[in-house]
């Protein structure tokens, strides 16, 4: 038997091809990304501030209390589960009404509706782990700056607000 050569073919070629997508995919995965960046000291604490703001809800005190006592919720960035991330602390944030009289000043109360038609309105101020990238501060692998809409879910809550405040490394 002499000169037995062996010819690769299409199959040969697709399955070597497979192989090479899934070292990349394990040499570029998030959570590897994520592992090295900790290793190496790229990640840091990030303190995130959600505002949710007029959500109808029977006893937004309820809920308040929730969030406090688990004191964690998942968030939810761009569709993309981030997981669960610590709360620091629920402020509750007070609905006013402005109304300009006659003579031009401007005049500020809390709303008395408030009682009738109660909505939760509070600040979840959310501390995780994040780096500073070149487009602001990626959380959850996810690039999250000031005004970006961000979905929190408690035990027996789900609500959408937004990113009001940020702040990078330790406060």
């Amino acid at each position: 038997m002499a000169g037995s050569s062996r010819r690769f073919s299409l199959v040969d070629a697709g399955a070597a091809a497979a192989v090479l997508l899934a070292a990349a995919g394990v040499v570029w995965s998030p959570k590897l990304s994520g592992t090295v960046a900790r290793a190496t000291g790229g990640v840091v604490p990030v303190t995130v501030m959600v505002d949710v703001r007029g959500v109808p809800v029977a006893n937004p005190a309820s809920v308040v209390d929730a969030a406090r006592d688990a004191g964690k919720v998942a968030i939810v960035i761009r569709n993309q589960p981030h997981g669960s991330v610590p709360v620091e602390q629920v402020i509750p944030l007070q609905r006013r009404l402005s109304a300009v009289l006659p003579d031009g000043r401007v005049v500020s109360a809390v709303d008395p509706n408030q009682d009738q038609f109660p909505s939760l309105d509070v600040r979840f101020v959310l501390k995780g782990e994040g780096r500073k990238g070149a487009d602001g501060v990626v959380f959850g692998n996810q690039n999250l700056k000031i005004g970006a809409p961000v979905e929190l879910e408690g035990s027996n809550f789900r609500v959408n607000g937004t990113v009001t405040g940020l702040q990078v490394g330790a406060s």
